[in-house]
């Protein structure tokens, strides 16, 4: 900060030294000088704009820390200069692309870019946004469509919702989890009768394509209806539908399946029933790497 001092000081020396400056150095300091001695304001006027114009400066300036692109291909760019970058800081090239560090290395931090790499060139500039990656959570997500990033791609607006979480937080071991002592019914006698799933169970459904194990997931979670309609939170159970690598024609058949069904959160019915958050299909594959987040009720 510059003290009052300081201001007073340089406003009275000015007046004398502004004449010796020589016109080809300081043209519009000497042209101002001028039109002062002939318009005859007072060195206490010119000390007081000065000291005004000192006083009210606000520092706008925003320095930001960038690199450049060495190598791309593969979705994974290498970039120079990003010296005080952190592991998995977001980051935006030049051509509007996001991306991600992952491999801090002495020289060079490799980046694994969330879209198209053929858009980045040798030299593009890349900088810091100081901020590790992070998803939306909360009620707000459910019935919405989002991408990898949690951004929305149903055409509903903006997501309600202000909690963000992490993607690199690291999963509850087991001695947190709660035990599994409760069925989940998924309305499908062969499953329910042959091998029973528990509240809380991971279970894979193995099969070659097209032999409907993308179906048995839609059918549970469609028959989840009749629980979710009640109003005991504890037997409400919160799907979550992702899409991995898939067509887009099958995830919007998918989303038009679950609507049709009157899955999908309506504000009006308080239905929390589901939140179905999709990747968006035949995308690069550091967007397929970026696990979602499932929506942390309170």
């Amino acid at each position: 900060m510059i003290s009052l001092r300081a201001v007073r000081s340089l406003a009275r020396a000015l007046p004398r030294t502004a004449p010796l400056l020589p016109r080809a150095v300081a043209p519009s300091l000497s042209t101002q000088s001028h039109r002062y001695a002939s318009g005859g304001p007072t060195s206490a006027e010119v000390s007081s704009i000065l000291e005004q114009r000192i006083m009210g400066f606000s520092e706008k300036a925003q320095l930001e820390e960038t690199g450049r692109v060495l190598t791309i291909g593969d979705g994974i760019a290498r970039v120079y200069g990003l010296k005080n970058i952190q592991a998995e800081e977001m980051v935006e090239f030049s051509s509007g692309l996001k991306g991600m560090a992952l491999n801090l290395e002495p020289d060079n931090v490799g980046v694994v870019v969330f879209g198209n790499d053929k858009l980045i060139k040798e030299g593009d500039v890349v900088k810091r946004t100081g901020a590790i990656v992070d998803v939306p959570v909360g009620r707000g997500i459910l019935g919405r469509v989002v991408d990898a990033l949690g951004n929305p791609i149903d055409g509903k607006g903006p997501l309600d919702t202000t909690q963000r979480a992490r993607v690199g937080t690291k999963a509850p071991s087991i001695i947190p989890r709660i035990s599994v002592r409760e069925p989940m019914q998924s309305g499908i006698k062969a499953v329910d009768s042959l091998v029973p799933i528990g509240r809380g169970q991971r279970e894979l459904i193995i099969g070659d394509r097209q032999t409907g194990k993308t179906a048995i997931a839609i059918d549970t979670i469609i028959n989840q209806k009749r629980f979710n309609d009640g109003d005991d939170e504890r037997k409400k159970l919160y799907t979550i539908y992702v899409a991995i690598g898939q067509k887009r024609s099958t995830v919007a058949q998918i989303v038009k399946r679950l609507s049709d069904s009157g899955r999908f959160f309506s504000p009006s019915s308080h239905s929390f029933s589901l939140s179905s958050l999709p990747f968006i299909c035949r995308r690069p594959c550091p967007k397929l790497f970026v696990p979602p987040e499932p929506p942390q009720m309170p």
